[in-house]
């Protein structure tokens, strides 16, 4: 018989501080599991087991079936995660992933599946990152009209120095005690986080962190961040404050909004004392303090100097006007963006051009600038999106050109294979206009 999530939701929402110690059957539940089953993706990358999806399904009701008996005899132990790297954008650097074999995925979505009925009731409405129901440009657009129609005057961008891989083990753990108070859940997380990490044929034992590429992580992350951060500044430090304070968050990712100089130099010296208390560090190459709102503009032109800009979310945050003379918030895609993803087309069109049809890889490249345009084309960011499109076009004129001894495109074939194909323009998907009615939660 199936259980129904929604009755732990519902027991959360009323009781606030209740403690559930008898969850872990919805864990366990065939339904659940299955349903998680059907949550995955396929084609993903395979754990060390080398075990996929579709290999995993052939035999899938004995599968789940098998699981399920070992989760409820507690004989259920995760395997060590794959460590890869993948590029990480606009950098020479690679980002840590960690890959779990299949069957740790499927327990990992149960127990996010049975979680997230508890902690989307108890997150607060600063938080965006990695939660059903809630984007990033959900977080843009009341970030935009907070600095065009609050009292904001400056803000403060940070970012947590290797988050993912400093989360300690044992923090999380008291954190997630103080709602589930279910031993069997756990202990069971708790086996995920120690289950060591594979690397180049060794493994070695997990002291901290959550790897990134898991069903759990993102989940975990949020609920160890929403104690660090979230409560802290909603329900200490904002209440401290002289003027306006509000706070945004996506994932390690997050800034915070003053009226006043005083309150955002005290936030910054704060956070470093809060985030040492659990480990962390601020990163300090992307952390800063300006001066960003109605009178920044005006006050750097009395000053002879530009008025300072923030990259939140791929967007480079500046001050401007309309055509009116008025203060307005504008966004562009941020430089850093742009290179690395023109980088990543070029890297792509050179190394697939050869083993692809011409139409084949027309509509790929367009399918590929679809989900460019699907994010960036937001209100006021037209001309980068335009720029993009542009540059894209080029690179895949040259290296269409460049197909070993087929016939080469002249210029005007080309145009008529993009017209085709149904190639995309730079249009706005996202409107995020500050002056337009809100929409939406209010900010935390």
């Amino acid at each position: 018989m199936a259980r129904d999530l929604t009755q732990i939701r519902d027991k959360a929402r009323k009781e606030s501080e209740l403690c559930f110690t008898s969850i872990y059957h919805y864990v366990t539940d065939g339904d659940n599991l299955w349903a998680s089953y059907r949550d995955l993706k396929p084609g993903k990358a395979p754990g060390i087991d080398g075990v996929t999806k579709e290999g995993y399904g052939e035999d899938l009701e004995r599968n789940i079936a098998d699981l399920a008996q070992r989760l409820a005899r507690l004989g259920y132990r995760p395997a060590p995660v794959l460590r890869a790297y993948i590029p990480k954008p606009g950098s020479d650097k690679k980002r840590p992933l960690g890959i779990p074999c299949f069957e740790d995925k499927l327990v990992q979505r149960a127990v996010a599946r049975v979680l997230e009925q508890i902690y989307e009731v108890d997150f607060l409405d600063c938080s965006y990152g990695y939660r059903p129901g809630r984007t990033s440009h959900q977080a843009l657009d009341l970030l935009g009209r907070t600095i065009q129609q609050k009292k904001v005057n400056y803000v403060v961008e940070s970012d947590i120095r290797g988050f993912f891989d400093h989360v300690k083990h044992e923090w999380l753990i008291k954190f997630l005690g103080l709602r589930i108070g279910d031993k069997r859940v756990l202990r069971l997380i708790w086996r995920m986080l120690k289950g060591g990490v594979m690397e180049d044929g060794l493994t070695r034992a997990s002291e901290e962190g959550t790897p990134q590429g898991g069903s759990l992580s993102p989940l975990l992350s949020n609920v160890y961040l929403h104690y660090v951060l979230d409560l802290w500044f909603e329900r200490r430090f904002r209440k401290q404050c002289k003027g306006e304070a509000y706070y945004f968050r996506f994932a390690d990712d997050f800034l915070a909004c003053f009226q006043y100089r005083e309150d955002a130099e005290r936030f910054l010296a704060e956070l470093k004392e809060r985030l040492r208390k659990f480990h962390l560090e601020v990163e300090t190459t992307k952390t800063k303090l300006l001066k960003f709102g109605r009178f920044a503009e005006i006050d750097a032109a009395r000053e002879g100097r530009k008025p300072e800009t923030f990259t939140f979310l791929g967007f480079t945050h500046y001050c401007s006007q309309t055509r009116s003379g008025f203060f307005k918030v504008k966004r562009r895609t941020s430089q850093k963006k742009f290179r690395a993803k023109l980088t990543e087309m070029k890297a792509w069109l050179k190394k697939t051009r050869c083993h692809q049809k011409a139409g084949a890889l027309l509509r790929q490249t367009k399918a590929r600038l679809l989900g460019h345009l699907n994010y960036y084309a937001i209100t006021d960011n037209s001309p980068m999106c335009s720029s993009y499109r542009f540059q894209v076009e080029q690179l895949l004129f040259k290296w269409l050109n460049r197909r070993s001894q087929r016939r080469s495109y002249t210029w005007e074939r080309f145009k008529d294979a993009l017209a085709w194909v149904g190639w995309p323009r730079a249009e706005i998907v996202h409107n995020l206009d500050p002056f337009r009615r809100p929409v939406g939660s209010e900010n935390c």
